[in-house]
């Protein structure tokens, strides 16, 4: 459709407001399109950065260059964050007690932190939730055990920045 619409040509007959909304929708789907295709060469330049630096990370389920940019710019260095805790604080995805006093083992999802981080992660546990079958195989066993989509996604956001973190701070040796 993008396609067909940048190819618009106003006719000579039309009205005024037929004629501007033509203009209008050809200008707008030239610009999505150039638009597309300057993202695609970002992109291509980000996967380049992100393979010559930790192409570890592009191994992972659910993490693709943009994904992989995002964690390595909030990790950073080794030794910028001292625990996984840290990195889990830091992503906004450590569990918070949400007592009301007369419970004392629910949890909310911390609202703070690096929201880039934890859009990242959310990214990697929708992928998972829709493509891995151990992540699949876990929610549903989180399930039967009572907790909510909502909580199991928690979770699973928790897990993640753990195993993210220890691949970061400790990457795998090369055998070359």
């Amino acid at each position: 459709m993008l396609t067909v619409a940048a190819r618009l040509r106003v006719g000579q007959g039309w009205d005024v407001e037929t004629a501007t909304t033509a203009t209008v929708l050809r200008d707008l789907a030239r610009r999505s399109i150039g638009l597309s295709a300057e993202a695609a060469r970002h992109e291509k330049a980000i996967l380049a950065i992100v393979r010559s630096w930790r192409p570890e990370l592009l191994d992972q389920p659910g993490v693709g260059p943009i994904v992989a940019a995002t964690l390595l710019c909030a990790w950073s260095h080794p030794g910028r964050v001292r625990s996984e805790a840290a990195f889990a604080m830091l992503a906004g995805v450590a569990p918070i007690p949400a007592n009301s006093g007369q419970t004392a083992n629910r949890f909310r999802l911390n609202r703070y932190g690096d929201r880039q981080l934890n859009r990242a992660l959310h990214t990697v546990v929708l992928c998972r939730l829709r493509y891995d079958k151990t992540t699949q195989a876990y929610a549903e066993r989180r399930t039967a055990e009572g907790k909510t989509p909502r909580e199991i996604k928690r979770c699973l956001k928790r897990y993640v920045a753990r195993d993210f973190y220890r691949l970061l701070e400790n990457p795998p040796s090369s055998a070359a």
